[in-house]
């Protein structure tokens, strides 16, 4: 994503929303993914996946680091998320 400075605060404050917007649509599209793979998980255990949710921190904690991101705020985030779409998974796996 290219950042340009803003030259006011109307213009930094659009940006912020089309950003809001796009992370949005980002997690609406991650979420139908997760949704995707509970065809795949035979059990309850399969959906929690600790291994691959670990893989993930591990991966988004350096990414953050690479972008001047405090990791541990972008952990915190994620496995906020986690915690949501793994609600979301139980809810689908045992109606």
């Amino acid at each position: 994503m290219n950042k340009v400075k803003a030259e006011s605060l109307q213009h930094a404050r659009e940006q912020i929303d089309a950003i809001d917007t796009a992370l949005v649509e980002l997690i609406a599209a991650r979420q139908f993914y997760v949704d995707q793979t509970t065809r795949f998980k035979k059990t309850e255990t399969d959906l929690q996946s600790p291994d691959r949710m670990e893989q993930i921190i591990v991966n988004v904690r350096a990414q953050a680091t690479q972008q001047g991101l405090d990791a541990d705020f972008i952990e915190q985030l994620y496995r906020e998320m986690f915690k949501h779409f793994i609600q979301r998974e139980l809810k689908e796996f045992r109606p």
